[in-house]
């Protein structure tokens, strides 16, 4: 007599926990490391490349089997009886992750189109600070420039940018400010509210001094915000804001390089004031212990440290510019089938 029994389990359920915690964590750590290695090859004068993680798939099986073997004989057989008792089990995982390289138009568009300034307003409306904000992304405002590190634009910047930064972050604090879009027939337009009543001595004070700076009417409750260098009247705040491959580059002038590769000339020099210094990424020869992203790039580690909170902040804040800029399409993209057994 031969008998046999088998089966196939589907995990399902029990791998869910599991999968999107350690998937979260995977693609967050290759996002991290992907950013500050693009940051650092910049510095380098080395071609950026953005590869996103378009679509993940995992699929498992567990298939297990049980078989029954025994024989009988006659009461007087030699042979007398015997059974045996087996068992097998297959596991399979075949998980399918597609990469999409950023480049062409989508490139141009995530990456090479300037933040537009009602962007800023929203993410200063949503709460982060004014002082982070504006240096990163902002350029110039009503003609005040910032500093940059490197480049063929290198410059300190204006005293007025940061004076302004300063008086605007004391505003914001008081809860002062706010935006609105006002339509304005085939565009609309942001405006930066100013809320006068919530304003204390020291924040009006602040106002008149921001009106001063900007050259702009004081004591009005609210200012046209725009892209442009200058603005056409005095009851408008133009800005020249920067794409997100500036905001990078902007990042990747300030970070620190061996002197060696300096001299070298593999690397320009770079200088920055340190209080308006961004980001602060250093290096070292061996592979650090306690950093929060860390990349090798010429046998070099480039990494922040975990204890520099302004640096993680900063940092965190360029990524989640690229989700704001991101275009969200994915068109070409390779039809994945699952098989259903």
């Amino acid at each position: 007599m031969i008998g046999g029994l088998f089966a196939c389990t589907g995990l399902g359920p029990p791998t869910i926990p599991r999968d999107r915690f350690d998937y979260n964590t995977a693609i967050s750590d290759s996002w991290k490391e992907q950013t500050l290695l693009n940051i650092v090859k910049l510095r380098y004068a080395d071609m950026p490349l953005f590869v996103q993680v378009a679509s993940v798939v995992s699929g498992y099986t567990l298939e297990s089997g049980v078989n029954l073997l025994g024989t009988t004989s006659s009461q007087d057989g030699a042979d007398g009886s015997s059974g045996t008792l087996g068992g097998s089990a297959t596991f399979t995982d075949r998980p399918t992750i597609t990469y999409s390289p950023i480049t062409g138009s989508k490139f141009n568009e995530s990456f090479m189109t300037p933040i537009p300034p009602e962007a800023v307003l929203f993410l200063i409306q949503s709460g982060w600070s004014v002082s982070l904000i504006i240096p990163l992304v902002v350029d110039s405002i009503n003609g005040q420039r910032s500093g940059l590190a490197g480049g063929v634009s290198q410059r300190p910047g204006d005293d007025a940018y940061y004076r302004v930064i300063e008086l605007f972050r004391n505003i914001q604090l008081s809860g002062a400010t706010g935006m609105q879009i006002q339509d304005e027939g085939a565009r609309e337009t942001a405006l930066l509210i100013i809320h006068k009543n919530a304003l204390s001595e020291q924040g009006k004070a602040a106002v008149t001094e921001i009106a001063e700076l900007l050259d702009i009417q004081p004591g009005l409750d609210s200012y046209r915000v725009k892209y442009g260098y200058l603005p056409v009247d005095d009851s408008e705040i133009a800005m020249i804001t920067r794409s997100m491959l500036q905001v990078i580059i902007n990042l990747a002038t300030q970070i620190s390089v061996p002197p060696q590769h300096i001299a070298e000339g593999r690397t320009p020099a770079s200088e920055i004031d340190p209080e308006r210094r961004l980001v602060d990424v250093q290096y070292s020869t061996e592979e650090p212990d306690d950093a929060f992203v860390k990349v090798k790039y010429k046998d070099h580690w480039y990494y922040i440290d975990d204890r520099n909170f302004r640096s993680k902040v900063v940092f965190t804040f360029v990524m989640i510019l690229f989700s704001l800029t991101e275009s969200g399409e994915n068109k070409g993209l390779p039809l994945v089938t699952i098989p259903s057994g």
